[in-house]
């Protein structure tokens, strides 16, 4: 209990610190997000408030932080101007709060299930891309462009790019020196044990450091005096009754104003869409992974700009830069996000004169430390190890967001990403497998999990390779949507293209209504018929191939429910296996057989007796089967036993089993000097090694005693019906190895 205590108040101390510098952050961004969009200043502040405050009270995410977002910045503008006032777009603000929370009571959230990876990923690498790019001139003391402008056209027509080339003629050393300062302090702080033991944030020491450094330059005098343009600027109310003269009202009288439900409606789309993406991310950037139910994420949104609306703030969404500087400064739960927005309102209420002592680039350099962390390499290396369809949706989506802005750049991934989509689809909408069933060979096309008509080509050019007499399977089994498109081309061969060619048409797993029976027409169990057309070379061809598809996970598929009806009234079994009853070593599974195609005797360490051969007598001379084979394996525990008695004739297998003697007995034979000569003395692989050549005798042995002791069976051999092999099972690979009597591989024709 004292553990989970301190434990509890570590975190407390983690979400304190990470709220306070997720706020000090945010100040600039809430701002410029405001001068960028045409807006008062302190509706961005506002916005920041109620997106800590509000949204984070309700949110079921841990470490989203909201505020107002650099991606609603060219939504708000146009807006703006085309509502003609600021009180208006905040009554469309109210009502896109409200679109909000219905979404989320609709559960419209799912759409964030539908977000490919690769995307996310782009924009987490963007994000990181663009706070790179950004906060360089900001850094070096070039504050032209506002500190939350994200969009690469910016509102002072220069380019993300020709910002850092205009940088060269307008930095400022003061600044510039605070700035670089502060990337090597941040950067050593959790590099340098002295300091990464300081309970104090990096992030809190530099902003401290910044104002230190600023006082300084300013007793230095020009050219290092850092001017306000460089500082934080939150607007100062002359008096406290002056700072209600900030708060702005949404003119109700707008309720009959189309163009008011239309902004609402495309701020609630933009801000539901960049919170869901948003969200998705931050997620996979929380360290702990935990799961954020994304419409209770829209309600709280929409909450938050029904609050924001009603007292002039900025609309506001998930925000993936103030999320990753709160993950980065060690925030745990939503009580970082909700400390955020209460120290921004304590700030900008009480301290807005010392908040205006902060150097921006002091400030750039946390945000551009947080967008190293986010654009590392090992995140393009894992996307580019993942192959071109995972690589090339999440190189574009990072391109698009770092020439565009974010929505768009994401809806340009989203594209591409479905685009790879489509083309896999294309290419390979179903799977093609020749399966070698008893009866011959079957073409099985299994279909995809959603077949459209985007399939027809490939599935139409693919029933077209079926050859002349040939037969193919159609496996619907794991499909829940095929087209009727599709459907009306899969009648069409079935009853008439199929039919022409000579081609049999098997049908399964196809749902009633899809008005397609299903029907397997191809032999995938033995028959009076095939028994009597096959050979024992044959059969043993058969389980070869049967033991190389175990061994490689190509089973066939086969209806077992089916097999049980056709083999209800008999038996017409290819062959007989002699096997021990080791639970390692199942006969029809690792001969890939199905119901009806071999008899299996088991017995521990496969030997004969008398029951023995009156089970292969019966199974040959009566029942018909061409081949007797005799299945060893290694590691065998009845050999085992043999090998301990003849060791020190109270083998303890023995001594507790009352009738194992008689089994062992039968083995013994098998064994030979050589086998025992120094047996305890040698490593325990040594001793199976020498078990497993005593079970490829065994199984030798019991070949001999088969042929030797059955007339019958020995008759059944001189006259060529039936053939008697061994073979020898690896428990360790899966592996069958045939042999004859004298241990010899058995060839393909015996």
């Amino acid at each position: 209990m004292p553990y989970s205590r301190r434990s509890r108040f570590t975190v407390f101390l983690h979400d304190l610190t990470a709220g306070a510098v997720v706020s000090l952050v945010a100040i600039p961004l809430c701002l410029g997000v405001a001068l960028a969009s045409n807006a008062p200043l302190f509706s961005g502040l506002l916005a920041g408030i109620v997106g800590g405050i509000v949204v984070g009270a309700l949110s079921g995410s841990q470490t989203s932080v909201s505020g107002p977002a650099a991606g609603l910045t060219a939504v708000m503008a146009a807006q703006l101007a085309q509502l003609g006032s600021f009180e208006a777009l905040l009554f469309a603000v109210v009502v896109a709060g409200l679109l909000q929370i219905i979404l989320g009571i609709c559960r419209a959230g799912f759409i964030a299930a539908f977000f490919p990876t690769s995307v996310t990923q782009g924009l987490l690498a963007a994000i990181g891309v663009i706070l790179i790019l950004k906060q360089i001139p900001h850094i070096l003391g070039h504050d032209t462009d506002p500190e939350g402008e994200m969009s690469f056209l910016q509102p002072d027509h220069e380019t993300t790019f020709s910002e850092l080339y205009a940088l060269l003629g307008d930095l400022h050393p003061g600044a510039a020196t605070v700035g670089i300062v502060s990337i090597l302090i941040l950067v050593l702080w959790d590099k340098l044990p002295f300091l990464k033991k300081r309970n104090i944030p990096a992030p809190l020491f530099v902003v401290v450091l910044g104002v230190g450094l600023q006082w300084l330059f300013q007793r230095l005098g020009s050219p290092w005096s850092i001017e306000s343009s460089h500082l934080v600027q939150v607007p100062v109310a002359p008096l406290w009754s002056d700072l209600f003269d900030f708060l702005r009202a949404p003119a109700l009288s707008h309720w009959n104003n189309l163009a008011v439900y239309q902004a609402a409606v495309t701020i609630a789309t933009v801000a539901s869409l960049e919170t869901l993406l948003n969200l998705e991310a931050v997620d996979k950037l929380d360290p702990l992974q935990r799961a954020s139910p994304p419409s209770r994420e829209l309600v709280a949104q929409g909450i938050g700009n029904v609050v924001s609306g009603l007292i002039g703030g900025m609309p506001v969404t998930s925000v993936i830069v103030r999320s990753s500087v709160n993950i980065n400064a060690g925030g745990q739960t939503k009580l970082s996000t909700i400390v955020h927005g209460g120290l921004l309102l304590v700030s900008v209420v009480f301290l807005p004169g010392c908040l205006n002592l902060i150097p921006l680039s002091c400030l750039a350099a946390i945000l551009f430390v947080t967008g190293v962390k986010l654009a590392t390499p090992a995140m393009f290396r894992q996307l580019w190890n993942d192959g071109r369809y995972q690589f090339a949706p999440f190189l574009v989506t990072l391109i698009a967001i770092v020439f565009t802005d974010l929505l768009i750049g994401v809806l340009i991934g989203l594209g591409v990403s479905l685009a790879f989509i489509l083309n896999s689809n294309l290419r390979r909408p179903l799977r093609m497998i020749v399966e070698k069933h008893i009866g011959g060979d079957v073409l099985r096309i299994e279909l995809a999990n959603q077949v459209s008509f985007l399939n027809r080509a490939s599935l139409e050019r693919s029933l077209g390779e079926v050859p002349r007499g040939g037969h193919v399977l159609l496996d619907a089994r794991g499909t829940n949507y095929i087209d009727p498109d599709i459907l009306s081309l899969l009648r069409d061969f079935k009853l008439r293209t199929g039919p022409a060619r000579g081609v049999q048409v098997s049908l399964q797993g196809f749902r009633d209504r899809y008005q397609l029976d299903d029907e397997i027409l191809y032999v995938d169990h033995t028959t009076r018929d095939l028994q009597d057309r096959l050979t024992a070379p044959q059969v043993l061809r058969i389980l070869r191939e049967g033991n190389e598809r175990f061994r490689t996970g190509r089973r066939l598929s086969r209806d077992l429910g089916r097999q049980v009806q056709a083999t209800a009234l008999g038996q017409h079994p290819l062959a007989i296996v002699l096997s021990c009853i080791d639970s390692r070593t199942p006969t029809e599974l690792i001969f890939d057989l199905g119901l009806g195609d071999i008899f299996s005797v088991r017995i521990a360490g496969n030997v004969t007796s008398s029951k023995v051969l009156g089970s292969l007598e019966y199974g040959c001379a009566l029942a018909g089967a061409k081949l007797i084979l005799v299945l060893g394996h290694t590691r065998c525990g009845a050999v085992t036993a043999a090998v301990d008695l003849a060791q020190t004739r109270h083998g303890p297998a023995v001594v507790e089993c009352e009738h194992l003697e008689d089994i062992v007995q039968d083995i013994r034979p098998s064994i030979d000097a050589e086998a025992l000569h120094d047996f305890r003395l040698l490593s325990p692989e040594q001793q199976a090694n020498r078990v497993d050549a005593v079970a490829r005798r065994n199984v030798q042995y019991s070949v001999r005693q088969i042929v030797e002791q059955s007339s019958t069976l020995r008759g059944l051999i001189d006259e060529g019906r039936i053939a008697v092999v061994g073979a020898m099972y690896d428990v360790s690979t899966g592996q069958i190895e045939f042999i004859t009597s004298n241990g010899e591989a058995v060839a393909e024709e015996i």
